[in-house]
């Protein structure tokens, strides 16, 4: 694996604890900027705002440029972002810096995609991808941990330099191991209309709904897990750090393991991720109030939820091999569709007075509709290649 894949690995982890760690700091946004709690939350969505604009926005904005030279652009606007958001006061500047930070960070995504996938053999996609977001796994594990520390013992400010800085020494590395100029593989400049003529492709809307609705069914879940512990399973707070640890210890073995397979096994692997998904989040709807059931099944729920997302990744790049970019670009907003959606979606549950374990079961569901498109998209793969199998002569 080249070191720039582990470079870029390194840059999604500086800037994927810049996206989660405001989740650990809400009470401290809210006394220093002189705002309510959910006012101080809404600089998470600000984050998801920016996610799901900025990256098919920038993919065609920076088509034609060095990738290189597009991935230092970013990477300069997302540190200066955050030096300025360290130094305000104002409640608004924060949450116009969460804005932009995300939507540079979404461009980086969809630039860093297609650059690994340039970077690696056919046959080694899934691995890079895994390293690529591997990144974002080991900031839900450890940048969220680190980030809160320091957040509360130095100020939220410090936690935010401290991102910066991490991205500038992500810069450095860019700077000296992304190849500069075009990829050889590319026998004429992109175009835009050439990457959108891709786009029309009916599969791969297929795989952006599986993107959507498999990341959709493992956030319904995760986004109230902390809730969960303490409400229904009865965990004193203090423990729940250590649970999510688990969760993300399961996430990163998750995502190691489908990276070696999503190569040469992709739609067994989705089924396998999906279907364990599904029945992981109908064991801990039943499981909650149990604390040595909820546990293990915690870190099953990362383990699967993680596991499909080499291949998530990787089956745009074969469905759309004229569009490379604006196809990562989309898969990068899909993600962030189910961010949204299955959060909200659980809410409306909770919402209701149907308790916590509901999450779960929404989960549930929505896995299934995950499930329905992975068979769907299947079929219609074997189908395709029947269709190419050359005619035999019985003679």
């Amino acid at each position: 694996m080249p070191l720039a894949v582990y470079i870029l690995g390194l840059a999604i982890f500086a800037q994927g604890t810049s996206e989660l760690v405001p989740a650990g700091l809400l009470p401290e946004l809210a006394t220093d900027l002189g705002v309510s709690v959910p006012d101080a939350g809404l600089l998470i969505s600000a984050f998801a705002i920016g996610m799901l604009a900025g990256a098919p926005v920038l993919a065609v904005v920076t088509l034609r440029w060095p990738r290189r030279t597009a991935l230092l652009t970013f990477l300069a606007v997302f540190v200066l972002v955050h030096a300025l958001s360290a130094m305000t006061t104002s409640y608004g500047m924060l949450f116009a810096g969460r804005v932009v930070g995300a939507f540079v960070y979404a461009g980086f995504w969809a630039v860093a995609g297609s650059t690994v996938i340039g970077l690696v053999p056919e046959n080694a996609r899934g691995r890079a991808m895994s390293v690529l977001a591997g990144g974002l796994t080991v900031a839900t594990v450890l940048g969220l941990s680190l980030g809160t520390v320091i957040g509360q013992h130095l100020g939220w400010r410090a936690a935010f330099w401290t991102v910066a800085v991490i991205s500038a020494l992500a810069a450095i590395g860019v700077l000296l191991t992304v190849p500069g100029g075009r990829p050889a593989t590319e026998t004429a400049p992109p175009s835009v209309a050439a990457e959108l003529r891709a786009m029309l492709n009916p599969r791969l809307w297929l795989a952006y709904g599986t993107t959507a609705l498999t990341t959709g069914a493992l956030l319904a879940s995760f986004s109230y897990l902390s809730a969960m512990l303490v409400g229904t399973t009865g965990l004193a707070p203090a423990w729940v750090p250590a649970v999510l640890a688990l969760y993300g210890a399961g996430s990163l073995i998750g995502i190691t393991i489908g990276g070696r397979i999503a190569d040469a096994r992709p739609y067994p692997l989705l089924y396998a991720g999906v279907i364990g998904l599904i029945l992981t989040s109908v064991a801990l709807a039943l499981a909650a109030p149990v604390p040595p059931l909820a546990i293990p099944l915690i870190f099953l729920l990362g383990a699967f939820g993680f596991a499909t997302n080499p291949a998530l990744n990787t089956r745009v790049f074969a469905l759309a091999q004229g569009a490379p970019t604006l196809a990562a670009a989309l898969n990068v907003s899909s993600f962030n569709v189910g961010i949204s959606v299955g959060p909200w979606l659980s809410g409306l549950f909770l919402t209701a007075g149907l308790g916590y374990p509901s999450v779960a079961w929404t989960g549930a569901a929505i896995g299934l509709a995950a499930l329905g498109t992975v068979t769907l998209a299947a079929t219609l793969a074997r189908k395709g290649s029947v269709a190419r199998e050359p005619v035999r002569s019985a003679v």
